[in-house]
């Protein structure tokens, strides 16, 4: 008996994987997870698959956009610029945030839903899911 999954099936099993994968780096780096745990977990690759660095330049961000995971190659393994607006530079607690949600594109490619980055952001921060949500809403808002 031969067992089909549907997109239906992978997108459920994708969302679960990134909320295990996110309580994971809670337990390992929380409870408080800032700017120095966040440049520990992306050279984790138990955490971050491929190499990633963040560079804190607006020039390649579309408008409205405060942050982008950019590849430096043609393979994931040739890893990846996470672009982040400069104004979260300043600010070590809120930077997380931004760079947890893009770390879902960068570990799973664009199969990854915005559901997806919410939840995996939410669970490796403690947060729930809606005031991980607000805070980038208000994040969003916040670069000029």
């Amino acid at each position: 008996m031969e067992i089909k999954l549907t997109d239906q099936d992978a997108r459920q099993s994708l969302t679960s994987h990134v909320a295990v994968k996110g309580l994971e780096i809670q337990e390992k780096y929380g409870p408080h997870i800032g700017r120095d745990e966040l440049f520990r977990i992306l050279e984790d690759r138990s955490a971050c698959r491929y190499p990633c660095e963040v560079i804190f330049d607006s020039e390649p961000l579309q408008p409205g956009e405060i942050a982008y995971p950019a590849p430096k190659g043609e393979r994931p393994d040739d890893g990846f610029t996470i672009f982040v607006h400069p104004s979260f530079e300043s600010q070590p607690d809120r930077l997380p945030y931004v760079v947890l949600y893009q770390l879902v594109l960068v570990n799973y490619g664009e199969f990854a839903s915005p559901a997806d980055a919410e939840s995996f952001g939410a669970s490796a921060l403690g947060v729930p899911r809606e005031e991980y949500y607000a805070t980038l809403c208000e994040l969003a808002d916040e670069p000029e």
